[in-house]
């Protein structure tokens, strides 16, 4: 099946490419209503079990700490939580008095450089129609505190971990490299106390027109699409390198193949004050490519999919997934929590919120030679300070004070991007 989407920018090539695709994966799959329902009953069964955990637990999240990751004493059931789950939350992975150092930096680093004066507002639009409150996004990528933990032993030594969750080889290839990560910048976030906020609606990132009509991502849900959803594993790495998204406009776009997505917390926080969840199902993908197969959708639809946007997750299309999510647990300054690719994630909203709400965004995105491309760029993008290219180019810290700078990179840094 080759439905390769040749135009995202003319709207009526991409419903005649969806009716195409939708033609040829009903015929595939033959049983559609049959194989959606095996679906979903795996994944509300899954639902009500993580409903459990966070009664008698307090939280649906597996939780490990860096000291039992450096170790080697994280256990295989727990790894196995882990995959089922979806998401982790590694506590301590910083020291709690150096995460809100960091975060003090960060403030002076913004303040020595009159963020405040030069904002100019947010330069894209990237979560498309999902219910978002007003930007609390920094697009602020080279501070020195960004830096140090990026290419910190900690965060390399998290990432490696998480790398290993996956299956690495398959097909009789090798897919990446888990313990050598690129730095792939990102921004912060810095949300004050008495904030109000909408939240941020449910979604998945990496690829959302692309999760159907990229041949790489057939190959990827090729056993969901062939109607062996038994067989499906989300944690097989195959053909995870090779996918891309497209590129529509200046939206933002991940150049980048993340295992896992991730933040690293600047600020103590607590349940309720407008926390991250999810729906704790890796397998919850399969609903979503599913879903517009059914009778009820119209035929040129995938569910509220637009070009260059992110995959949305609505109580109109999936109520059962928007039931499904779960809040992260308490934190404190200097945990990450982390999630796989294809989890669906939003940002609860908050009246009022108690305390601080900041984070840095790091995932693990481990070498392949998709990554080594994008490192090459983000070697460049240090150098001169801008945006990265993956990000609306706004460019605010060419000049800037106290940036970081190349000749600042550890020997963790330099392997990232490739230096040495």
């Amino acid at each position: 099946m080759d439905t390769s989407f040749t135009s995202v920018d003319q709207p009526e090539d991409a419903k005649q490419n969806i009716r195409l695709m939708k033609k040829a994966l009903r015929e595939e799959i033959g049983d559609v209503e049959g194989l959606f329902e095996q679906v979903r009953a795996k994944i509300v069964g899954e639902l009500k079990a993580a409903r459990t955990e966070e009664q008698q637990q307090g939280s649906a999240w597996p939780e490990v700490s860096l000291q039992e990751i450096a170790a080697g004493r994280v256990s295989e059931e727990t790894r196995n939580y882990i995959r089922r789950r979806g998401c982790v939350v590694v506590r301590q992975t910083f020291n709690r008095e150096q995460a809100l150092g960091w975060d003090k930096s960060m403030l002076d680093y913004l303040d020595a450089n009159d963020f405040d004066g030069v904002y100019q507002g947010p330069g894209d639009n990237f979560f498309g129609s999902l219910d978002a409150s007003r930007p609390e996004i920094y697009p602020v990528y080279w501070s020195p505190a960004q830096m140090e933990a990026r290419q910190s032993d900690a965060m390399a030594q998290t990432q490696a971990f998480l790398n290993r969750l996956w299956k690495l080889e398959s097909a009789g290839i090798r897919w990446f490299e888990p313990d050598v990560n690129i730095i792939y910048p990102d921004r912060i976030r810095r949300r004050l106390p008495g904030t109000t906020s909408k939240g941020l609606g449910a979604h998945t990132d990496s690829g959302a027109l692309e999760r159907w009509l990229l041949p790489a991502y057939q190959k990827v849900f090729r056993k969901i699409f062939s109607n062996r959803f038994n067989e499906y594993d989300p944690w097989d790495a195959a053909w995870r390198t090779d996918v891309y998204e497209y590129q529509a406009g200046t939206t933002t776009k991940c150049s980048a193949f993340r295992t896992f997505q991730g933040w690293t917390a600047l600020s103590d926080m607590q349940v309720g004050q407008g926390l991250l969840h999810v729906v704790p199902v890796p397998e919850a993908m399969a609903y979503l490519l599913l879903r517009p197969l059914l009778k009820d959708v119209p035929e040129e639809e995938l569910c509220g999919v637009a070009p260059g946007k992110v995959l949305p997750v609505s109580e109109k299309w999936h109520p059962e997934l928007i039931q499904g999510l779960c809040s992260i647990p308490s934190l404190q300054a200097g945990d990450s929590v982390w999630w796989h690719c294809d989890v669906i994630h939003s940002v609860a909203p908050v009246e009022n919120q108690q305390g601080w709400g900041n984070v840095m965004y790091i995932p693990a995105a481990p070498l392949c030679d998709k990554n080594a491309v994008c490192a090459a760029a983000v070697a460049q993008a240090l150098a001169s300070g801008e945006s990265p290219a993956d990000f609306p180019q706004e460019d605010y810290e060419v000049t800037w004070k106290g940036r970081f700078t190349s000749e600042k990179l550890n020997a963790n840094g330099r392997r990232s991007l490739g230096l040495e």
